[in-house]
């Protein structure tokens, strides 16, 4: 049996930790969400995340600020952040930090799919 990447997805809107999960399933990869960064970094997700989907604006500790904590600890896992302020000059920055994709809300499963192509090489 083929082995599912997991995607853990962090993001304080609870429809996207609802949806998103459900979409990455059908697209065939395992899921796992989280409304916070904590929790996040609370988890052993940080360790066996193939990819990690990001929001860019949370309360408490922002995505920008967990992919730096992130950098730190483990800076292997590949990161796709997903906003809903459609700022090209927010989306240019993380991707010269080294993000794999920034992604503007809602946006398509094919956009999503090729984000995660890049991320971990498949699909």
């Amino acid at each position: 049996m083929k082995t599912q990447l997991l995607i853990s997805v962090v993001d304080d809107d609870q429809s996207v930790r609802e949806s998103l999960p459900e979409l990455l399933k059908e697209l065939g990869f395992e899921a796992r969400a989280f409304s916070s960064a904590g929790e996040f970094l609370a988890s052993d997700a940080p360790l066996c995340s193939s990819c990690l989907v990001l929001d860019v604006a949370m309360p408490v500790m922002s995505g920008p600020e967990l992919f730096r904590e992130l950098r730190c600890r483990n800076p292997k896992i590949p990161v796709i952040f997903i906003t809903a302020r459609k700022d090209e000059a927010v989306r240019s920055r993380l991707l010269d930090d080294g993000a794999v994709e920034c992604l503007f809300k809602p946006f398509s499963d094919t956009a999503l799919l090729q984000a995660l192509s890049k991320a971990v090489g498949c699909k």
